[in-house]
């Protein structure tokens, strides 16, 4: 839309807009409102629309071009989220990295990118042959200048997001800007007075799914840098946070915190949850004891369909991730890539108006996350497991890849681990498939907590089915966890191979 006079309201109602042209809006018409805070630190949106003006001109002024990624690397800081913004307001195409990928591993993204420039933290230097400005020096490479307006299409590129993993080179999930239309539109009514808590970091589509939809409608961020449960429980009572985007193992924190019920959490009207696998029994949890609504999310990075499960209208249904949304076309495949019936369980595919363009530089990865049905509709592959109830709500049965086939039995490592997590003794708890001469494969128990290892094998051996039975159960100090809060189970087998 470029630099117009035109209302914020008028283009959220449109049928697209830019994020840098809504923050643009918002700053001359509400421009004293915080749009992000940072510990002591408040940006009203007069302050961040200028800032990304800054950081677009002197973008442009170093030969960073329209459609070039920006590569960020560190934690969630006010000027990692200055300068992701500040890269759209320049066309550029945002890049956030993971600060716990291996150095050999963060530069092989920035060349799989392209990215001519790397914004990085002082604990996060690496060795790569493009400019690289520290965030900590931001002040120093800023100039004062105007940039020019940038011309965005819907189908343009807006991030790059790689994909989690522990060897080789994450691939790069190339979202465009149509997608986060999608995200930015779906918000519920009033998010434009939202206090909205981002806890998660701001490399992960976690994150983003909640930050930018907040300043796509003039609410407030209150960033953290890091998760800390009683912190959060501080800043959310301080700030009167109404809106929240946690993962599982957050939640699980919080409402174990021994003073969680004396906190006024009263200002709550929504949160959420998606990324990883979020129990029954924590849901029921917060139903009971955190006020406003909680939503849980089932999706994927790359994108394709998306179920909502409003866990205040469903409480019958808190074993499931919920419904498809409007729009939004889930179905189960076999492995031969046909449909099953209503009722058989299946690998999900997922197809919508919010999907990835491709991963960057791969088309055959691309083409392997992708499924067609009939009518020639590409949908994308979650990887998941699911079996949809007479009711149409999906659950979800376990990632593909972590499905265990011992002695030629199917064996779902997600039902051993919520018989295992029910034990009084276990707080953390992960089932691996293992290898094994006998039976190719056999399921292996990692837990966090006290008590006889042997005496919790057979407590959750009894009851289990004869198929199911963990070969072996082991005490760890930790699972290993992504930054949002996802088990890395490849890890945990490798390291106990």
């Amino acid at each position: 839309m470029g630099d117009t006079f035109t209302t914020a309201a008028t283009m959220l109602a449109s049928d697209f807009a830019t994020l840098a042209d809504l923050i643009r809006a918002h700053a001359r018409e509400r421009g004293t409102k915080p749009a992000i805070v940072f510990g002591d630190r408040v940006v009203s949106y007069t302050e961040l629309d200028r800032t990304m003006d800054r950081i677009a001109f002197s973008l442009q002024r170093d030969g960073v071009t329209p459609g070039q990624p920006v590569a960020i690397l560190g934690p969630s800081t006010l000027d990692y989220g200055l300068v992701l913004l500040g890269a759209l307001r320049a066309g550029c195409v945002a890049a956030p990295l993971a600060p716990s990928a291996t150095p050999g591993q963060l530069a092989a993204m920035v060349a799989d990118c392209g990215a001519p420039i790397l914004f990085h933290d002082a604990a996060h230097a690496i060795d790569v042959p493009v400019r690289t400005v520290a965030l900590e020096n931001l002040d120093d490479w800023l100039g004062d200048g105007t940039p020019a307006p940038a011309i965005i299409a819907p189908e343009d590129p807006f991030n790059i997001i790689y994909s989690s993993g522990t060897t080789g080179t994450p691939k790069g999930i190339v979202q465009p800007h149509a997608m986060r239309w999608v995200h930015i539109g779906r918000a519920p009514a009033g998010f434009g007075e939202a206090v909205t808590m981002v806890a998660t970091p701001l490399y992960s589509n976690t994150t983003l799914v909640s930050f930018l939809p907040t300043l796509g409608w003039g609410g407030t961020v209150v960033l953290m840098a890091k998760f800390d449960a009683r912190d959060y429980l501080v800043q959310a009572e301080k700030h009167r946070g109404s809106v929240t985007m946690l993962v599982p193992v957050q939640y699980r924190r919080l409402m174990t915190d021994p003073e969680f019920d004396r906190f006024d959490l009263s200002s709550f009207t929504l949160k959420t949850c998606t990324s990883a696998p979020f129990s029954a029994e924590l849901k029921a949890d917060v139903l009971a004891r955190w006020p406003g609504l909680l939503v849980e999310y089932y999706g994927m990075t790359e994108g394709g369909g998306t179920t909502i499960l409003i866990c205040n209208a469903h409480p019958d249904k808190l074993n499931t991730v919920g419904k498809p949304i409007d729009g939004h076309d889930i179905r189960l495949i076999d492995d031969e890539g046909r449909e099953v019936a209503q009722g058989e369980t299946g690998e999900v595919v997922g197809r919508s108006g919010a999907m990835m363009t491709g991963y960057h530089g791969r088309a055959e990865a691309t083409d392997d996350a992708s499924w067609y049905d009939e009518a020639g509709n590409r949908f994308i592959r979650h990887g998941d497991i699911g079996r949809f109830d007479e009711d149409g709500f999906l659950t979800l049965l376990d990632r593909k890849k972590d499905l265990i086939i011992s002695g030629g039995f199917n064996v779902y490592p997600s039902d051993l681990e919520a018989v295992l997590a029910q034990h009084p003794e276990v707080a953390d708890c992960s089932v691996v498939g293992m290898p094994s001469e006998q039976w190719g494969e056999t399921p292996v128990g990692f837990y966090v907590g006290g008590g006889e290892t042997a005496d919790i094998l057979a407590w959750c051996n009894a009851r289990l089915g004869k198929t199911q039975r963990l070969a072996d159960l082991r005490r760890v100090d930790e699972l290993p966890r992504s930054a949002i809060g996802k088990v890395l189970k490849r890890e945990l087998r490798d390291r106990h191979l």
